[in-house]
């Protein structure tokens, strides 16, 4: 068993060798990942509003960088497990908040569509191995994981531009705190007609820009996924390959992921 788990990696082009610097370009890269954590961290401060999912999302940012700096420069088995986990765990919690925090599930109805989420995406990879009958992660070079990642922003995004929003017109109370004094003065929502239709619509503008918002995230994503899939392709003309570029634009993805939901979040307050 120890010897599975220090059993060598060489899975991108500019590995030429088992060494600890043997991709020095591919390791340095994931400082974007911290400094995507401390600018995340920073935007949630400076919302000047308590939001702890999105301080912990900031510091999962962290942890994934230092857990594929590890993978890539030891390049061992156990070192991929610090690289994927934490990048699993930063999906299926912004998910889960997105769910809250989006379309206003109770607890229970968001695990369970993160569970479902889960299974697809744990399902997926086997499915279409066994439809084409071969190996779509040697295929993609590993990117077709992140597939229904893409797909779930995608579908989060549409949500949220769906005229009214999730909320639709027969319950707006449960997103604008209706009965609570100071939040009814403030104007997000009396049981006034004019001022509740005045308060949905703050909440569509709202619902309206963050769906755009992960619009823009899943474009940037997709381009990501582009180059850490062509990594191996490039070897012959480009021995760095294009790994690096996904470390660099996945942490503007990440950290954008965050703006929207604080900047969301803020809204709502």
């Amino acid at each position: 068993m120890e010897g599975d788990w220090l059993a060598p990696i060489c899975a991108y082009c500019e590995r030429g060798d088992p060494g600890f610097w043997a991709e020095p370009v591919n390791a340095l890269s994931n400082g974007a990942y911290l400094v995507a954590a401390a600018l995340a961290t920073a935007r949630v401060r400076r919302a000047r509003t308590s939001d702890a999912p999105a301080l912990l999302l900031s510091a999962l940012v962290a942890v994934v960088g230092v857990g594929s700096f590890l993978f890539h420069t030891l390049a061992v088995r156990w070192s991929l497990l610090a690289d994927v986990i934490p990048i699993a765990l930063f999906i299926y919690a912004y998910f889960l908040l997105a769910m809250r925090r989006y379309f206003d599930l109770g607890i229970g109805a968001a695990l369970a569509a993160t569970l479902a989420f889960a299974a697809f995406n744990l399902g997926l990879e086997p499915a279409l191995d066994g439809l084409t009958g071969r190996s779509t992660d040697a295929l993609t070079n590993g990117s077709l994981a992140y597939a229904p990642a893409i797909l779930a922003l995608a579908g989060v995004a549409a949500g949220l531009l769906t005229p009214r929003g999730p909320l639709g017109p027969a319950q707006p109370e449960a997103g604008l705190g209706l009965l609570d004094p100071a939040r009814r003065e403030a104007g997000l929502g009396l049981l006034d007609p004019a001022r509740r239709e005045a308060g949905l619509g703050l909440l569509t503008l709202a619902k309206h820009e963050a769906g755009l918002g992960l619009l823009g995230v899943a474009a940037l994503f997709a381009i990501s996924l582009g180059f850490r899939t062509l990594d191996r392709a490039v070897c012959p003309v480009w021995p760095l390959g294009t790994h690096a570029v996904w470390h660099l634009l996945n942490a503007g993805v990440l950290y954008g992921l965050i703006a929207v939901a604080v900047r969301y979040r803020r809204h709502r307050s």
